[in-house]
């Protein structure tokens, strides 16, 4: 499972050369840390006091008996440290910067691309804003995880080398400054589980408020149209109010662990400023030495400040990281089985063997439906609404999985090739024609993203859209509004249809092709798709049963089976559920049945 395989680890070993370059800056920059004082010990024990210069200085000075030369040597020092410290620092926060964006790339391509192979009842389970959210700012949270964990590298190395130096020194006297650490660490870990807890209503409130906001203003055209907005509005701030006050109580925990973190740090840096005076007065410790302590104590009490600071920021990312983890762990319902194999190219003979489909096992849609659609052959299917006429559609590329049966192609269960395969020899028009937020001619080439610019036209041609197309603003350049709101539904649907076209797939699938359109741009299109399923096998879903007259042969879906089939003429014979719609639709009247056999 891909979940199991995500781990700090794998995301930070393809970077690992980075992170060899950053890990050395960080290095250098610790050992800086643990110079830093040094120089004002000199100053202070061998410049400003009358203790000789040890023999370990010598080297290092020209005249190591001249007190003006030490403060000259002990100055530069203090420079070179300086500047040495800012150079790895920059190059430490540069690489280290470096890799966490590269981490939140890559699993920002990782999510998607597990997200996008997702089966389409994922979709339909989960809320998009929640998507959204997972992919922006969950992301950005885990690459914030990743330099945390690197800065948390930096203090181990910085106080584990300070604690060797202060050990060296005094080891009494260290044990002394370290007192106070139990119960800073246990402070902070008491907090950190608090503030991660909240951290993670936070999200999840975040996500519900998003999800509010996408669906919302996705929806502006029917919220006007209702005149909703004060709805709406409510909707959100209640969300909006809930979010605040979570986030409020997350902060209110950050906020008081800072102040308690100083507290203690002041206590430890009381405790070693009182022992230690006394120390250098009876002579068992210098001036300078005191000094190197009350320097290394802050720097160490520093980090454990700073995690007091980032626990708000660690449990943001930690929770992202465990909601991320969360998605990589789903498994898709429509996958390909063990030895699927590519699919060759379909003739195009469907058939559909005693399927059974449900979304829930207590809600049968299909319940052991057969039908045989010769190849090459121009299908429709007829049916109430709700009957499952768009759902068997989408077990033919196996959008979904039937739960008993077969659905073949060729004589092959469809399960038996690989899914892509399988989908790149169907083309489907769906029955609301969603558009991308690209030009006229990207939209049409999605179909076929290397088609040519007169491949596209030739495909707008037969969906009768050249029409409009030619008189936009910039032609085929023209860029669509999100969805393609900028054109009218029956514009939408003849760019679909094109985009259906230029696929040139064995297969064409078309749910509801002309159900926004007027009478004559459907015959217009209807004309172009004749020339399209030419060689074809396709099946039309229609509600006006005037458009598929001309099929080879009509499907009637009810109560989850085929109860008829057959052309229309022979439907219409036949005096059942066909004919009782075709009159509803065209208002004839109904022709009485036939008396049963046996009955004068």
């Amino acid at each position: 499972m891909a979940a199991r395989r995500l781990s700090i680890t794998s995301l930070l070993r393809p970077h690992a050369r980075l992170l060899a370059i950053a890990g050395a800056a960080m290095l250098v920059q610790g050992v800086t840390e643990l110079l830093e004082p040094w120089p004002l010990k000199v100053i202070f024990d061998y410049v400003l006091g009358s203790k000789p210069v040890p023999a370990w200085l010598g080297p290092w000075l020209s005249r190591p008996n001249d007190r003006l030369a030490v403060l000259d040597a002990a100055a530069m020092a203090v420079v070179v440290i300086a500047v040495v410290s800012a150079v790895s620092a920059y190059a430490d926060k540069y690489f280290s910067s470096t890799v966490g964006k590269r981490v939140g790339f890559d699993l920002r391509h990782r999510l998607y691309h597990h997200i996008q192979r997702l089966s389409l009842s994922f979709y339909e389970r989960r809320q998009t804003g929640d998507m959204v959210v997972r992919l922006t700012s969950d992301i950005d949270a885990a690459e914030d995880f990743v330099a945390a964990i690197l800065q948390i590298t930096l203090d181990v190395i910085t106080i584990a080398g300070m604690t060797a130096v202060m050990f060296y020194l005094d080891w009494r006297f260290s044990l002394i400054g370290l007192s106070v650490a139990p119960a800073l660490f246990v402070m902070v870990y008491r907090y950190t589980r608090r503030i991660k807890n909240a951290a993670r209503d936070v999200k999840q409130k975040e996500s519900a408020l998003a999800s509010v906001v996408q669906e919302s203003i996705s929806s502006a055209r029917v919220v006007k149209a209702f005149a909703t907005e004060d709805f709406e509005e409510r909707r959100l701030d209640r969300e909006s109010r809930e979010s605040v006050d979570l986030s409020l109580r997350a902060r209110s925990l950050k906020a008081r662990l800072a102040p308690l973190v100083d507290v203690i740090v002041a206590v430890g840096t009381c405790l070693v400023l009182w022992f230690g005076v006394r120390l250098v007065l009876v002579g068992r410790l210098t001036p300078g030495a005191l000094l190197v302590f009350v320097i290394y104590l802050g720097k160490m009490y520093k980090p454990m400040k700073n995690l007091s600071k980032m626990a708000d920021t660690l449990s943001k990312a930690a929770i992202s990281f465990e909601r991320i983890r969360e998605v990589l762990g789903i498994e898709s319902d429509v996958r390909d089985r063990p030895g699927a194999r590519p699919a060759p190219q379909f003739r195009g003979r469907i058939e559909f063997a005693n399927v059974e489909f449900g979304f829930a096992p207590d809600q049968i849609v299909l319940n052991g439906a057969t039908l045989v659609v010769e190849a090459g052959q121009k299908a429709a299917l007829v049916g109430v609404t709700g009957s499952g006429k768009s759902t068997l559609l989408c077990l033919i590329p196996r959008l979904y999985d039937v739960r008993g049966g077969q659905v073949l192609i060729d004589g092959v269960d469809v399960r038996d090739y690989k899914l892509e395969s399988v989908r790149r020899q169907v083309s489907f028009v769906l029955q609301d024609a969603l558009l991308f937020r690209a030009t006229v001619a990207q939209n049409i080439a999605y179909g076929k993203p290397d088609a040519t610019p007169d491949q596209i036209v030739r495909a707008a041609q037969l969906a009768h859209a050249d029409e409009f197309i030619d008189k936009l603003p910039k032609g085929y350049e023209t860029m669509l509004g999100e969805r393609g709101d900028t054109l009218s539904g029956g514009q939408r649907q003849r760019i679909a249809i094109a985009r259906a076209i230029i696929r040139d797939a064995p297969i064409l699938l078309l749910d509801e092709p002309s159900a926004s359109l007027d009478p004559e741009s459907e015959q217009l299109i209807f004309e172009g798709l004749s020339t399209l399923m030419a060689g074809r096998t396709s099946i039309t879903i229609a509600h006006r049963l005037a458009t598929v007259r001309n099929a080879d042969i009509i499907f009637v879906l009810a109560n989850g089976v085929i109860a008829e089939q057959g052309t229309h003429a022979q439907l219409m014979a036949a005096n059942g559920i066909y004919s009782r719609l075709y009159r509803i639709q065209f208002d004839q009247p109904e022709v009485p049945a036939p008396p049963a056999i046996g009955v004068a």
